[in-house]
């Protein structure tokens, strides 16, 4: 994918968070089943960066279990920052993650993180570099035995999901600039809006862990009436 194209991605993406922040979070009040399962797993001492954090629920969670090392939320949009800002004993700052290999050593802690999560980020992420880019990072800032958790939408499986895919040439997008996988959804609630999503299947996550040193230790599905809305995986740097 050329860069225009991946620009004009995130563009899409940031103003429909900016635009419809405050109504996407009002539809994301619950944790979802996985990233539930994967609360339970967290040890109180560990510390946590969770990238596109949006209204903050899960560090929020996390800090209300009486958690007892650093909090960090990161994501660009004002509104679900806003919300986030509510939760006691959680960091949360404005970080785009488009460029977070230019920022990370602002989110630098001593002896680095010892568990990065992305939850429905990295499907918002356009063209295999730009992902690649945030994956070295993760990389970089994550402990040596530290864990990089993260689940992506699986929109396909749901058939009232794929009745809501839209022509590319609603935004001016050439099909043929994109990548397999890419798709542009609309948005029914507090207004019409568009938002840009990747459909990862687990084989296309493993290689991009083998490029950036990472493995894939475990990956399973969970999440909406199916159980299969979400594929997440645990993945640990290769030493």
């Amino acid at each position: 994918m050329n860069s225009v194209t991946a620009e004009h991605l995130l563009a899409i993406n940031r103003e429909f968070y900016n635009r419809f922040g405050d109504s996407f979070s009002a539809t994301r009040q619950r944790l979802q089943t996985g990233v539930k399962k994967i609360l339970n797993s967290i040890q109180e001492d560990d510390s946590v960066l969770d990238l596109g954090c949006g209204n903050g629920n899960f560090l929020r969670e996390l800090s209300l279990r009486g958690h007892k090392s650093a909090l960090l939320g990161v994501d660009f949009s004002l509104p679900l920052l806003r919300d986030a800002e509510s939760a006691p004993g959680v960091d949360f700052r404005e970080v785009d993650l488009s460029q977070l290999s230019v920022v990370s050593d602002q989110l630098l802690i001593p002896d680095n993180w010892s568990l990065i999560t992305a939850f429905a980020t990295l499907h918002h992420i356009p063209s295999t570099e730009m992902r690649l880019d945030i994956l070295r990072t993760v990389k970089k800032i994550l402990k040596p035995n530290g864990k990089f958790i993260l689940s992506n939408w699986q929109f396909l499986n749901s058939e009232k999901i794929k009745a809501r895919i839209q022509p590319w040439d609603k935004v001016g997008i050439n099909e043929k600039d994109l990548d397999d996988g890419d798709y542009l959804l609309d948005w029914r609630s507090g207004g019409e809006g568009l938002r840009y999503a990747h459909h990862f299947s687990a084989e296309e996550l493993s290689r991009l862990a083998e490029q950036a040193e990472m493995r894939v230790s475990d990956s399973f599905s969970s999440d909406g009436d199916g159980g299969n809305l979400g594929l997440y995986q645990i993945w640990f740097p290769m030493v």
